[in-house]
C-alpha cells in the first residue's frame, strides 16, 4: 500500500507541474511547445507507471509463489483413506488346535485398500499359526501387530521386517486366531509413517482338509471301492464366467481319488492343489486336468493359472463333488 500511495503522489505532482507551467506560459505561444511540453509529461508519467508497475509485478509474483508453495505443501501431506470393514457377521475365532498341521491357502480381508495382499500362506504347526502374507506393492518397511500408536512407541526389535523374493515383499506373522480382527500397524518407507490397520484371516476360505474334524466325507467313510464314478461336480470364485463339466470323472485307486477336470475353456495352463502344481493332461479344446480329491460333499480351494487376460493370474476357486448321486462305470 505505501509503494501504491507513493505511485498516486507522483502522478498529483506531474499534474501540478503541468498546471503551473500552462498558467506561467503566455497566451500567444504556439501549440506546439505545449504539446512538446505534455509529451515530456506523458512520458515522465509512463516512466513512473512502467517503475511502478514493475514493482507491484514483482510483489504480485512473490505473492502468488508463495500461495503456490503452501498449495503444494498442503496438497502433499498424506490423505486418510476410510477404513473398509473386515470379516463377517456372527464369526467365531478359530484357534490352532481345531487345525491340522500343514500349509494351506487362505484369504486376509484388510481394512486398506492401500495394504493389497495378493495371496497368503498359512502355516499350522505344534499348536501355532504363522501366515506369510505376499503383498501386492513395496511401499511398506516394517509391521507391528498392534495400533500405529504402539508402534510409534515401541522398540524397533518388536517390528516384523520384510523379506523378499522376486522383487515381491513378504511379510510373516504370528496368527492367534482366525475369523478375529486383528490390529496390525504398517509402516510407510515413503512418509516415514505407522498406519493403522486391520486384517482378518478368514477360516471359511481354508479347504475342509485343514480342519480337525472333516466336514465332508472321504474315500474311506463312504466306502468307496476302487473303480471310476461319475460324480456332480460344481464350481464356484473368480468372476463367475469359468465352469468345469459335471458329472465329472472320479478315479478311486488304492483307497485314493483323483478327479478330472475339464474346464469351459483352454486358458488354464496349471493348477495348484494342496500346495502341489499340476499341469493339464490336454489343451486342445479346454484345458484337462487330473487332480486328487481328499473330500467329498464339501468344498476344498484350488488355484488355477489363467493365459486369457494380457499377462496370467492365479485365481482361486472352490470346488464340490457330490457323492449323493455317484454312479459307478
Amino acid at each position: 500500500m505505501k509503494k501504491f500511495s507513493a505511485f498516486i503522489s507522483a502522478l498529483i505532482l506531474a499534474s501540478a507541474l503541468v498546471s503551473c507551467s500552462s498558467s506561467d506560459s503566455s497566451s500567444s505561444e504556439s501549440s506546439a511547445p505545449q504539446v512538446s511540453q505534455e509529451n515530456s509529461i506523458e512520458e515522465s508519467t509512463e516512466e513512473l507507471t512502467e517503475e511502478q508497475t514493475e514493482k507491484v509485478t514483482e510483489e504480485v509474483q512473490e505473492e502468488t509463489v508463495q500461495e503456490t508453495s503452501e498449495d503444494s505443501q498442503e496438497k502433499s501431506e498424506p490423505q486418510t483413506v476410510p477404513p473398509e470393514e473386515v470379516g463377517y457377521e456372527g464369526m467365531t475365532a478359530v484357534y490352532a488346535d481345531s487345525l491340522a498341521d500343514g500349509e494351506y491357502d487362505i484369504s486376509v480381508d484388510s481394512s486398506s485398500s492401500m495394504f493389497k495382499i495378493k495371496k497368503c500362506k498359512l502355516t499350522v504347526a505344534d499348536g501355532q499359526m504363522t501366515a506369510s502374507m505376499v503383498m501386492g506393492g513395496t511401499g511398506y518397511q516394517w509391521l507391528f501387530l498392534g495400533t500405529a500408536d504402539d508402534a510409534a512407541n515401541a522398540d524397533e526389535s518388536a517390528y516384523i521386517p520384510y523379506t523378499e523374493e522376486n522383487d515381491t515383499y513378504i511379510f510373516t506373522v504370528p496368527v492367534n486366531a482366525l475369523d478375529e480382527i486383528i490390529d496390525c500397524a504398517a509402516y510407510s518407507k515413503k512418509k516415514e509413517t505407522w498406519y493403522d490397520r486391520q486384517l482378518v484371516f478368514r477360516a471359511d476360505s481354508l479347504s475342509d482338509i485343514a480342519f480337525k474334524e472333516v466336514k465332508g466325507n472321504t474315500v474311506e467313510t463312504l466306502g468307496l471301492a476302487d473303480g471310476v464314478y461319475n460324480m456332480e461336480a460344481s464350481l464356484s470364485g473368480g468372476s463367475g464366467k469359468a465352469s468345469i463339466s459335471s458329472p465329472a470323472k472320479v478315479t478311486v485307486t488304492d483307497g485314493k481319488a483323483t478327479a478330472e477336470i475339464i474346464w469351459s475353456s483352454n486358458k488354464y495352463d496349471y493348477m495348484i492343489v494342496n500346495d502341489e502344481k499340476y499341469l493339464p493332461v490336454s489343451t486342445e479344446e479346454n484345458s484337462v486336468f487330473e487332480v486328487p480329491v481328499e473330500v467329498f460333499d464339501s468344498e476344498f480351494t484350488v488355484l488355477a493359472d489363467t493365459t486369457a487376460m494380457s499377462t496370467p493370474h492365479e485365481i482361486e476357486y472352490k470346488i464340490i463333488f457330490s457323492s449323493e448321486n455317484a454312479q459307478a462305470e
